[in-house]
């Protein structure tokens, strides 16, 4: 019998012709599909002579994929069974789970859920298998003639589109290549349904097990468009084991609890009064108190670092939007622009023409006008320019979120402009103050994400852009964190590393952003005079340090689950007498307190002590105080920590020092 040679896990092997990756990893069932080459293929597939095969793990982000993919495939399976009116849209996999549009005559209801969840339990436990096959587009049509959206990712493929790229998840129907069809085939071999699919898949529903679950539906516009039919989604999520899906369900309970807007509200830290708009927070006073401290704290740490602060306004004509190349890029994310300042006269004629003015959506170009207000020296850099300036963004309104997603918002912006020897020493020193001060408020698991260009959406010479990738990479590796590629996710102007911080339930956040530019200079001209007297340009290094200071509040939020570290807390401490008498008494202390530039407060309300201290512990106040009889005659006072634990008799002074020492240190209590 002929035989191929494959290299696996590193060893070359040799097989008899036609073996499959079954043959090759059949006795470790957590592999589920093979890598061959680099390409992702079904277990079953044929490997090739001279192949590089590797086995793809259930659990890992690959098999993952494959799992929830496969899953998804079940889903579709099962809504055709109990509804074979409903026609199919598009299902991938996304973070932790999957989904899969229908054209149905009504929503799913929460009844409807579960009993697909039942009918898929069925089609899990027969052990159907994915088999794939190759068709053309005319078999293609034929097959799927029922299923209207797969016939349009067909003909877009076939007219030269770009399939692939039509609507979120379509690559995992078409590509570029060869038209695939998997059959979901029972054990006797008849064909129970089938998909248009580039795979690969499971080799056996069984592999899904117990571990997958339906969570919501959602109606969703095919292909992303209100212009086309409303379709509805439905989400699931699939993992490895029974135990996993029940962890993957207690994280999304406690990312629930911890909602920032939910906290917000019942903490009375801001709203969004539908009176003002969409995605426009109001501060309430304890929110405010928060954020003026992270504000404060971050202001002194620029200054230490040689920062200059500068302000500018909310809005600006048109033109500064041409030169900086936003209404060109950017135009989508801006908010209309006012057309001002037209006179007419009395026949309607126009006799001065008006202007168009754009609420910013970001500082930059503003901040180039500082720097280009008056000449500048190679002495005076790298010039640091800093600013909290409040940006608006026109956000769709199905992504706005809270603080997390706003459509007017604060940007902690910097601008850094330096010389190119200089470039790579200030990057460096920039990368580890944005980690410290990060650190400062509580976030202290990090890596960093190296966003490149994308050649459809950025301007610039290759050259450049190869430069500033490469000087960024250096830099970001020097620092000794993970570093990941987001092929393509860079802005138009420059390359980016991205801080991405994890928070206390695990979950990753994108903060810090630096990002290297040399071509807004060369827009606005910016010049600075060298040493030897000629005229150079100056590198632009953008920097928003929180992302924006509500995201960033919300994220700190739902990172302590409002239980903010006394430095934070806008109450820190709560001062509840035993009884009515002891007012006068722990008065005397809370005016001590705030002596010393403590928030602290007297709870005088009629409320019963209990009461009180259930309130107390409602807010989320750091430092309790508590004072009876014995108390009072002591000079002491008792402290009841968050958690429910007490410290008894503790003097007032040492009460004092104790509460401004985890002020001053930033502890958390």
């Amino acid at each position: 019998m002929p035989e191929i040679s494959l290299l696996i896990d590193g060893t070359q092997r040799s097989f008899p012709a036609g073996t499959t990756g079954t043959d090759v990893f059949g006795q470790d069932r957590a592999i589920v599909a093979v890598r061959v080459d680099g390409q992702l293929r079904d277990l079953v597939a044929e490997l090739p002579n001279g192949g590089e095969v590797e086995g793809v793990r259930i659990d890992s982000p690959d098999g993952l994929d494959i799992l929830r993919h496969s899953a998804a495939h079940v889903l579709a399976q099962a809504v055709q069974q109990v509804n074979p009116e409903a026609r199919l849209g598009i299902g991938p996999p996304i973070t932790d789970g999957f989904y899969y549009d229908f054209d149905v005559a009504e929503p799913f209801t929460p009844d409807q859920l579960k009993a697909l969840e039942k009918a898929m339990q069925r089609i899990v436990k027969e052990g159907q298998t994915f088999r794939r096959r190759v068709v053309s587009d005319e078999e293609a049509h034929a097959e799927l003639a029922a299923e209207p959206y797969k016939l349009e990712l067909i003909g877009l493929k076939g007219s030269g589109g770009d399939a692939a790229e039509a609507a979120e998840g379509a690559s995992v129907e078409v590509g570029a290549g060869e038209l695939t069809i998997y059959d979901n085939v029972r054990r006797s071999g008849e064909v129970a349904w089938k998909d248009l699919c580039r795979g690969p898949h499971l080799p056996s529903t069984r592999l899904i097990g117990n571990g997958f679950s339906l969570m919501r539906s959602a109606a969703a516009y095919w292909r992303g468009s209100e212009k086309n039919p409303q379709l509805q989604r439905i989400y699931g999520t699939a993992w490895p084991t029974k135990d996993e899906l029940v962890a993957y369900k207690e994280r999304l309970a406690e990312a629930e609890r911890r909602d920032h807007r939910k906290l917000g509200a019942e903490l009375d830290l801001f709203s969004f009064p539908e009176e003002i708009g969409s995605g426009l927070p109001v501060f309430h006073p304890k929110g405010a108190m928060i954020r003026m401290e992270m504000e404060d704290y971050s202001r002194r740490r620029h200054v230490q670092a040689g920062y200059s602060f500068v302000t500018t306004p909310h809005i600006t004509k048109s033109k500064l939007f041409e030169t900086s190349k936003h209404l060109e890029w950017y135009a989508d994310g801006m908010y209309p622009p006012m057309h001002v300042d037209e006179v007419r006269g009395a026949d309607g004629e126009i006799i001065k023409p008006g202007q168009d003015y754009y609420l910013k959506p970001m500082n930059c170009p503003m901040h180039n006008l500082v720097y280009s207000s008056r000449g500048r020296s190679y002495r005076e850099l790298p010039l640091r320019l800093f600013e909290f300036g409040h940006v608006y963004r026109y956000e769709k309104s199905g992504v706005v979120h809270g603080l997390t997603r706003a459509r007017g918002f604060t940007q902690d912006d910097a601008h850094i402009y330096c010389t190119k020897d200089q470039m790579r020493d200030e990057l460096a020193s920039l990368l580890t103050f944005v980690l410290d001060l990060l650190k400062d408020y509580g976030l202290d698991d990090f890596y960093l994400e190296l966003s490149t260009r994308d050649p459809e959406k950025s301007v610039g010479d290759e050259t450049a852009w190869e430069e500033a990738t490469r000087t960024l990479a250096e830099v970001a590796t020097a620092s000794g964190l993970d570093l990941v590629p987001d092929p393509g996710g860079a802005a138009f102007y420059g390359p980016k590393i991205s801080v991405q911080a994890k928070d206390a339930i695990g979950r990753t956040w994108q903060l810090s952003t630096i990002q290297l530019d040399f071509f807004e200079p060369e827009l606005f001209e910016l010049e600075y005079t060298a040493a030897d007297g000629s005229r150079q340009r100056p590198v632009m290094i953008h920097r928003a340090l929180f992302g924006s200071i509500e995201r960033f509040f919300g994220v700190l939020l739902e990172h302590y689950a409002g239980a903010f570290p006394p430095w934070l807390a806008p109450v820190q401490v709560l001062a509840v007498p035993v009884a009515e008498v002891f007012e006068d008494y722990l008065g005397d202390v809370v005016a001590q307190l705030r002596a010393a530039g403590v928030r602290a407060e007297l709870d005088t309300s009629d409320d019963r002590f209990n009461k009180k201290i259930r309130t107390a512990t409602k807010q989320k106040v750091p430092f309790v105080l508590i004072a009876g009889g014995e108390d009072a005659e002591a000079g002491a006072v008792s402290f009841r920590y968050r958690d429910g634990s007490q410290r008894n008799g503790v003097p007032v002074q040492e009460a004092i020092s104790l509460i401004t020492d985890a002020i001053t240190t930033r502890v958390q209590v």
